[in-house]
């Protein structure tokens, strides 16, 4: 306490957290295997852990929301395509749905959503519970914001609509049918944010129309470029409302909240970094993948329990198909509860 006193100096430089500090170790399946797919950089690596093709022989899989079903187990909704035609076969992905016993999987691939309406397409996967218990899924990027709904997550989905933006004299691209990501309020209302980082809001339901609240958020993150910023996802937790933003080209994602959702976001800094060895096995492997994109969150107890992500081994641009690189979703612990305990003693 003298020390602190006479230094205090001392003190302030100590780091503040940031979330990329609150992730934990990934909880074991098995043997780590030292053989997997990928460059030897990823490291021994837990193949069991959320949703992957072992032997690369048919997927390459991408995007991914976890939500528990009725049935108690954690349903997986996210999208694959043909791995031998390489990473750029994205834009031909399709939406698929795999089931686990625990939210860190292993998650079993139990095929397209909707495969009579337009052979199953669908990127940018994200899904959630609506609030008449029903599932809703929503795809966008290669469709326009297209929602599917469901009594039960195994099936069958109905096109319900294309989601409807009022740009509400802010940026029309804000709106864009592109990353689309979709949460419930605790108002009840719906909150949308798209790739170019605007909020909108909805009070009719998921299709909308949702109104733009402002342009875009990101001015909030500094010597960042902007345009480079996707990925966004959106949740509450804690007292506040939170977004978390990947940059495609400096490989980092940052972490912004708000009191209200709406305006007034506060940069907290980084959010993860596939620099930084956060994704770690039980015993403290690390697992240095080349590209950690497409964050979903899933709560526990209105805490954040665990991030998944879409991981790539190599660049996007040298996963060829056939070729012993591809993509996964990774399932990581995460200590939400410390989190949004340490950011309301900031305030």
């Amino acid at each position: 306490m003298i020390f602190a006193a006479l230094f205090p100096f001392i003190a302030m430089a100590t780091p503040q957290k940031t979330l990329v500090d609150y992730f934990r170790p990934m909880k074991d399946h098995g043997q780590l295997s030292k053989s997997a797919w990928g460059v030897a950089t990823v490291g021994p690596r837990d193949t069991r852990n959320g949703l992957e093709d072992p032997e690369l022989r048919h997927w390459d899989y991408w995007d991914g929301t976890i939500l528990k079903g009725k049935d108690g187990k954690y349903h997986l909704f996210a999208s694959r395509w043909d791995q031998a035609k390489g990473h750029n076969e994205w834009w031909n992905s399709k939406a698929i749905h795999a089931v686990a016993d625990r939210p860190d999987g292993p998650y079993v691939d139990k095929g397209l959503l909707w495969p009579d309406d337009q052979g199953g397409k669908g990127h940018n996967v994200i899904a959630l519970i609506l609030p008449d218990g029903r599932y809703a899924v929503i795809v966008s990027e290669t469709r326009p914001g297209d929602v599917f709904v469901s009594e039960s997550p195994e099936g069958p989905w109905t096109h319900l609509g294309q989601i409807q933006v009022d740009a509400n004299g802010f940026d029309p691209k804000g709106g864009r049918a592109s990353n689309m990501a979709i949460f419930l309020r605790p108002d009840g209302k719906f909150a949308l944010i798209a790739r170019e980082g605007s909020i909108a809001i909805s009070d009719k339901g998921i299709l909308g129309p949702y109104r733009l609240q402002g342009n875009s958020i990101y001015p909030a993150i500094p010597n960042m470029p902007h345009h480079d910023l996707e990925d966004p996802v959106m949740w509450f937790s804690g007292g506040l409302y939170h977004v978390v933003v990947n940059c495609w080209s400096e490989r980092k994602a940052y972490h912004l909240t708000s009191k209200n959702g709406i305006d007034e976001w506060t940069n907290r800094g980084l959010a993860y970094d596939p620099t930084v060895d956060f994704i770690r096995t039980k015993n403290g492997t690390p697992n240095r993948w080349n590209k950690i994109e497409r964050p979903s969150v899933f709560l526990e107890h209105g805490h954040v329990a665990y991030f998944t992500f879409a991981v790539i081994d190599v660049p996007k641009e040298q996963e060829n198909g056939n070729d012993g690189h591809g993509s996964k979703l990774i399932v990581v612990p995460f200590d939400g509860k410390g989190m949004d305990r340490d950011l309301q003693t900031e305030h």
